[in-house]
């Protein structure tokens, strides 16, 4: 019986790290950006010069925001609703990690709100909208 068990515990563990693996390689690359502006932009520029905020979490919102412009590459926005339906879900994804910026003795403060606010402002007009800054992120928590 003991030997079942741990059997069946090797598989799960097996299957979980496959999962694992996979997902690590599902990269999000910049380069792969088909809007050129998009492609050379540096992304968070503030906060990856300020060490109160961990370069690892702003790689994650730095991931987030490329993954926007790959979501309004597929879906090519025919308007602002359809374009905020796609910031909102971004902003909420950066919700997220407050949480974790917290354990780091961090925080999406002031200085993080301008940065990640002025990106999602040159996201948008890089793809030719026009749209509000505020509007953009209206869900944000922080």
């Amino acid at each position: 019986m003991k030997g079942h068990i741990i059997l069946i515990i090797s598989i799960i563990l097996f299957s979980c790290n496959n999962k694992q693996v996979k997902n690590q390689n599902t990269i999000v690359k910049q380069e792969n950006l088909k809007n050129e502006k998009m492609k050379n932009y540096a992304y968070l520029k503030d906060m990856y010069a300020d060490s109160y905020f961990p370069k690892f979490l702003v790689d994650k919102v730095r991931t987030i925001l490329i993954e926007l412009c790959i979501d309004i590459e597929k879906t090519s926005p025919k308007n602002l609703d359809e374009l905020y339906k796609l910031t909102h879900t971004a902003t909420m994804k950066i919700n997220d990690l407050q949480n974790e910026f917290f354990e780091h003795n961090s925080e999406i403060e002031t200085g993080a709100r301008e940065s990640i606010g002025a990106d999602f402002d040159f996201i948008a007009k890089a793809y030719g909208f026009n749209a509000d800054v505020e509007e953009l992120i209206a869900p944000r928590e922080w």
